[in-house]
């Protein structure tokens, strides 16, 4: 094997994964200063929310848990929400493993699945060929430490900024939340007609006779779970292959 040839082409491949992991890093601040306003709601330390997100780099996820922790939810309940919410990376690590070359170390299959997000995944699995680990290791680069500063600098923020800005800076991960539903759910009703119920059983599950006793975290649970699975089954998407074909 020629080695100088490989450490060149890692090191062009770090070099360009860092390029485009650029852009990412940048939205990854902007959303996680807002969680981490979250965060410093829920009683979390700068230093705390930092390696919450150094270890967790999932928005929705990390949310539940911040939104547990605020409500005094037990360790069980925010980590059986945390797994739910972020459950979809299980199907991307699959996807992933696809594009991995056969003979790919151990460490290097465990390094790059630890950092899996949504957008390190879209640039890994666009590349062609098989995936080169130090490509992804170059978007980690600066992705992963904008995530985790941007969480603890909002935490410092929020303890500085006036209860009324903090309360607005609160409302600003909602917003991220609306622009991720409402596309989809104006391209598809099924969507649309989930989210309202979603809503409306959120709402009525605080007042319905035993699932109120419940805690705030083990309804939230509940109510993924029942209602995902039932759009799962009664609502399944069709392949490529299948909306070709209709």
């Amino acid at each position: 094997m020629d080695y100088s040839f490989q450490t060149k082409t890692n090191r062009t491949a770090l070099r360009q994964g860092f390029r485009d992991g650029i852009p990412i890093g940048l939205g990854y601040f902007a959303v996680s200063f807002s969680l981490g306003i979250v965060a410093r709601n829920a009683g979390l330390s700068p230093f705390q929310g930092f390696l919450a997100s150094a270890l967790c780099s999932a928005s929705a996820g990390e949310y539940a848990g911040f939104t547990l922790i605020a409500a005094m939810g037990t360790f069980l309940e925010i980590a059986v929400i945390t797994f739910i919410t972020n459950a979809r990376y299980l199907l991307m690590s699959c996807a992933l493993s696809q594009k991995a070359d056969p003979a790919l170390p151990l460490r290097h299959r465990l390094l790059t699945s630890f950092y899996i997000t949504d957008e390190l995944f879209a640039i890994s699995i666009a590349r062609p060929g098989f995936m080169n680990p130090y490509y992804t290791y170059g978007a980690i680069l600066i992705a992963s430490p904008c995530w985790a500063f941007g969480t603890a600098l909002g935490v410092i923020a929020g303890n500085l900024m006036p209860l009324r800005l903090v309360s607005a800076f609160s409302v600003a991960l909602y917003g991220m939340f609306l622009a991720v539903i409402i596309p989809a759910a104006r391209k598809e009703k099924v969507i649309a007609g989930l989210i309202l119920l979603s809503f409306s059983a959120s709402f009525g599950a605080a007042y319905l006779p035993v699932i109120s006793n419940l805690s705030d975290g083990t309804r939230t649970i509940i109510l993924t779970v029942v209602i995902s699975a039932s759009a799962a089954i009664l609502f399944p998407r069709k392949s490529e292959e299948e909306r070709t074909q209709v």
